[in-house]
């Protein structure tokens, strides 16, 4: 059974406006998606999901299932499992072949780069484990918590956490290993998304599920718009990427 592939993107955006339509290495940024959602053994559909038109344009050119997404759920405080679900909700009402369990992936239009096997490593370890969800990580390298202070008004120094600065620790080799989600993608089940299983706790991470597993990518090998110059480094990767292709 393949996947449902979502691509989410506003419109609007406070930190790079039009970053979802931005050209990167002569592409629309949400085409790269798009193309790796299209290119991943496991997606049997691509959807995009957004309010902008000019998005759902591209989304179209690219044969990819276009949904408008109300603005009530395109706004700075909208959720992802609610846009996530009205794409699916309109998605199923049209596509009734589909089978109602398919496993569905979430990917955001703003992230041009990200491993060619990400979304085929995460669908794969969902449907082997039969977990919830399976979230993408990157290595915090030198950002670790345990090095982590905080600063008073008079600028003193103490730990975040515990009584000891930086946990004692002053090599970065030191450091127990330590993961933030890195926007890559979420792969989980239409119960999932549906906050269909019993027993998880309420709250915005609820679309979760119970049984979160993760898929580890390496320092920098996923790049999201959300900064100016994020964009002339996906610009200049891209570019060097497929010179000679």
């Amino acid at each position: 059974m393949k996947a449902i592939a979502v691509i989410l993107g506003r419109g609007g955006s406070k930190g790079v406006p039009g970053k979802n339509t931005a050209p990167i290495a002569g592409k629309p940024c949400v085409q790269w998606t798009i193309e790796a959602a299209k290119s991943a053994q496991h997606v049997a559909h691509v959807i995009v999901s957004s309010d902008d038109p000019s998005m759902l344009a591209f989304a179209r050119a690219a044969d990819a299932i276009a949904i408008t997404r109300p603005s009530a759920l395109a706004n700075d405080t909208a959720r992802v499992d609610d846009a996530a679900r009205q794409a699916i909700v309109e998605f199923e009402k049209t596509h009734a072949e589909v089978p109602a369990h398919s496993p569905i992936v979430i990917l955001y239009a703003n992230v041009p780069i990200r491993p060619p096997d990400l979304i085929d490593r995460a669908v794969h370890l969902l449907r082997n484990s039969e977990c919830d969800s399976v979230q993408s990580y990157a290595a915090v390298g030198k950002y670790h918590p345990w090095w982590t202070a905080k600063l008073d008004d008079t600028g003193k120094v103490s730990p975040w956490e515990g009584d000891v600065l930086n946990h004692g620790v002053f090599r970065r080799q030191d450091l127990p290993a330590a993961y933030v989600p890195d926007g890559g993608i979420i792969a989980l089940t239409r119960r999932a998304l549906f906050c269909e299983i019993p027993g998880v706790p309420s709250g915005p991470h609820a679309f979760f599920g119970l049984d979160r597993r993760g898929v580890i990518n390496p320092e920098g090998a996923v790049i999201d718009i959300d900064a100016p110059t994020d964009l002339l480094v996906a610009d200049a990767i891209l570019k060097e990427r497929y010179a000679h292709r």
